[in-house]
Protein backbone atom coordinates (compact mmCIF):
# COMPACT_ATOMS: atom_id res chain seq x y z
CA UNK A 1 0.00 0.00 0.00
CA UNK A 2 1.39 3.22 -0.87
CA UNK A 3 0.14 6.67 0.24
CA UNK A 4 1.32 10.14 -1.03
CA UNK A 5 0.84 13.88 0.58
CA UNK A 6 1.55 17.28 -0.65
CA UNK A 7 1.80 20.37 2.08
CA UNK A 8 2.84 23.65 1.46
CA UNK A 9 5.53 23.84 3.98
CA UNK A 10 7.58 21.34 2.13
CA UNK A 11 6.84 22.91 -1.38
CA UNK A 12 10.22 22.94 -3.15
CA UNK A 13 12.25 20.62 -1.30
CA UNK A 14 12.76 16.68 -1.49
CA UNK A 15 10.62 13.97 -1.56
CA UNK A 16 10.94 11.98 1.38
CA UNK A 17 9.50 8.66 2.02
CA UNK A 18 8.81 6.37 4.68
CA UNK A 19 7.90 2.84 5.39
CA UNK A 20 5.87 0.67 7.99
CA UNK A 21 6.50 -2.93 7.85
CA UNK A 22 4.55 -4.26 11.27
CA UNK A 23 5.37 -7.23 12.94
CA UNK A 24 2.65 -9.40 11.47
CA UNK A 25 5.33 -9.30 8.35
CA UNK A 26 7.56 -11.42 10.24
CA UNK A 27 10.10 -10.73 12.98
CA UNK A 28 12.79 -8.26 13.37
CA UNK A 29 14.96 -10.02 10.72
CA UNK A 30 12.59 -10.30 8.10
CA UNK A 31 11.36 -6.80 8.93
CA UNK A 32 14.49 -5.47 8.06
CA UNK A 33 15.16 -6.98 5.42
CA UNK A 34 11.89 -6.44 4.06
CA UNK A 35 12.88 -2.67 4.76
CA UNK A 36 16.20 -2.72 3.00
CA UNK A 37 14.41 -4.32 -0.64
CA UNK A 38 11.75 -1.35 -0.45
CA UNK A 39 14.30 1.30 0.04
CA UNK A 40 16.08 -0.76 -3.31
CA UNK A 41 12.97 -0.55 -4.83
CA UNK A 42 12.31 3.15 -4.49
CA UNK A 43 15.89 4.35 -4.94
CA UNK A 44 15.61 3.56 -8.77
CA UNK A 45 12.09 5.57 -8.55
CA UNK A 46 13.33 8.98 -6.50
CA UNK A 47 13.93 10.82 -9.97
CA UNK A 48 10.08 10.25 -10.98
CA UNK A 49 8.78 11.80 -7.68
CA UNK A 50 7.57 15.99 -7.56
CA UNK A 51 9.11 17.76 -4.93
CA UNK A 52 7.32 18.38 -2.14
CA UNK A 53 5.83 15.30 -1.77
CA UNK A 54 5.80 12.39 1.27
CA UNK A 55 5.30 8.77 0.25
CA UNK A 56 4.74 6.19 2.78
CA UNK A 57 5.22 2.74 1.90
CA UNK A 58 3.14 0.21 3.99
CA UNK A 59 4.33 -3.18 3.97
CA UNK A 60 2.06 -6.08 3.38
CA UNK A 61 2.53 -9.65 4.91
CA UNK A 62 3.09 -10.83 1.45
CA UNK A 63 6.07 -8.54 0.98
CA UNK A 64 8.79 -10.67 2.77
CA UNK A 65 8.15 -14.22 0.88
CA UNK A 66 8.15 -12.35 -2.52
CA UNK A 67 11.37 -11.97 -4.65
CA UNK A 68 12.68 -8.54 -5.41
CA UNK A 69 11.81 -8.28 -8.38
CA UNK A 70 8.68 -9.22 -7.62
CA UNK A 71 8.71 -6.56 -5.02
CA UNK A 72 10.02 -3.59 -7.05
CA UNK A 73 7.12 -4.71 -10.13
CA UNK A 74 4.12 -3.96 -7.47
CA UNK A 75 5.76 -1.16 -5.96
CA UNK A 76 5.77 1.35 -9.07
CA UNK A 77 2.83 0.90 -10.33
CA UNK A 78 1.29 1.63 -6.55
CA UNK A 79 3.65 4.71 -6.18
CA UNK A 80 2.35 6.29 -9.67
CA UNK A 81 -1.03 5.38 -8.62
CA UNK A 82 -0.74 6.94 -5.85
CA UNK A 83 1.29 10.21 -7.09
CA UNK A 84 -1.57 10.24 -9.68
CA UNK A 85 -4.26 10.97 -6.79
CA UNK A 86 -2.02 14.10 -5.72
CA UNK A 87 -2.18 15.82 -9.75
CA UNK A 88 -5.68 15.09 -9.90
CA UNK A 89 -6.52 16.18 -6.41
CA UNK A 90 -4.23 19.62 -7.15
Amino acid sequence: MVHANVTDSRAGLPPRVGFVVSKAVGNAVVRNRTKRRLRAAMATQLTGIPDGVDVVVRAQQAASSVTFSELSDALIPLLHKAIGRLEVAR
